[in-house]
């Protein structure tokens, strides 16, 4: 399976995420919403401009932890009109998670996303063992 895929959903976004491990899913979530996101680079000097963000999040479980952390970056880069593409794991645990985004900043975006849902959320090992779950935008 792709790193993530774009489901038919009424009225929002949702995508299918798949990770090899947890830190992973969260990983290609992230890329997966900045993918609807569809950002203009600021500039064609990618690189140059290397932003880099921490974010601190507790959670009552794991489906929780990742809403919340879709829901943090996607308030980063709206105060500070970033994109990000990578994600470096300090700590994580199915309540806890300390990463540092790096990203670069960004003229626009294309789309826009109020918020990461609850619905259809459920964060699981599917039959190769990979961990998965749909995710649904609120746009």
């Amino acid at each position: 399976m792709n790193r993530f895929e774009i489901l038919e959903h009424t009225g929002d976004v949702k995508i299918r995420v798949c990770g090899r491990t947890q830190e992973e899913l969260f990983q290609n979530a992230m890329e997966g919403m900045f993918h609807i996101l569809n950002p203009e680079p600021n500039s064609p000097a990618g690189g140059k401009n290397l932003k880099k963000r921490t974010i601190k999040i507790q959670a009552l479980d794991i489906n929780a932890l990742l809403v919340d952390f879709l829901n943090e970056v996607n308030y980063l880069r709206q105060v500070h009109g970033e994109t990000y593409g990578k994600v470096y794991f300090q700590q994580f645990s199915d309540t806890a998670l300390e990463v540092e985004l790096e990203g670069d900043e960004v003229r626009e975006f294309g789309e826009d996303i109020k918020a990461a849902t609850f619905h259809d959320l459920d964060i699981h090992q599917n039959k190769k063992g990979e961990w998965e779950t749909d995710i649904v935008f609120d746009v």
